[in-house]
């Protein structure tokens, strides 16, 4: 039977880049000369580190990074933002950007009650952090391709895995 993944999946190396030329820009502005401005990609945790010396400072390296992220076009819905804001030493700041990577169990359910709500003669099955969609025409595939586009347009969604 044709079948299809659906997963939520940025990529990894457009990250980087986006985080590579943050770091970049903030070294060479004229408004963070002098100060403890950094931005770094932590590869073993997906996440994304910004330090400064205040919290309004914290505001401009994530407006650097946001830009230099659609730039690249990744979806700002794949970062996630930590609610805490961790103190350093002295004045120093930090703020934690986690990459979501993989559908987590409330995703996945979004998508298979998606699915079941379109009354689609497709089946929709959780399999680890994604969602295999099986059915028995391709036509039905891209229907509920079309259907969770629009149903879920908050998450960006991707599909691969593709079999005839």
């Amino acid at each position: 039977m044709p079948s299809f993944d659906t997963v939520l999946e940025p990529d990894m190396v457009k990250v980087r880049n986006s985080v590579d030329a943050s770091a970049k820009e903030i070294t060479t502005r004229f408004d963070f000369k002098g100060t403890s401005a950094s931005i770094e990609w932590k590869d073993k945790e997906k996440e994304i580190h910004a330090t400064g010396d205040a919290e309004f400072q914290l505001e401009q390296i994530e407006g650097v990074l946001y830009a230099k992220l659609t730039k690249q076009g990744i979806v700002l819905g794949f970062v996630d933002k930590q609610d805490k804001i961790e103190k350093l030493g002295g004045d120093r700041v930090k703020q934690v950007y986690k990459i979501k990577n993989g559908l987590d169990a409330p995703e996945a359910k979004k998508v298979v009650a998606a699915i079941k709500e379109s009354k689609l003669k497709v089946q929709a099955q959780i399999e680890g952090d994604i969602v295999r969609i099986t059915g028995k025409s391709l036509d039905d595939l891209q229907a509920a391709q079309a259907v969770l586009r629009k149903d879920l347009s908050d998450l960006p969604l991707s599909f691969d895995n593709y079999r005839k």
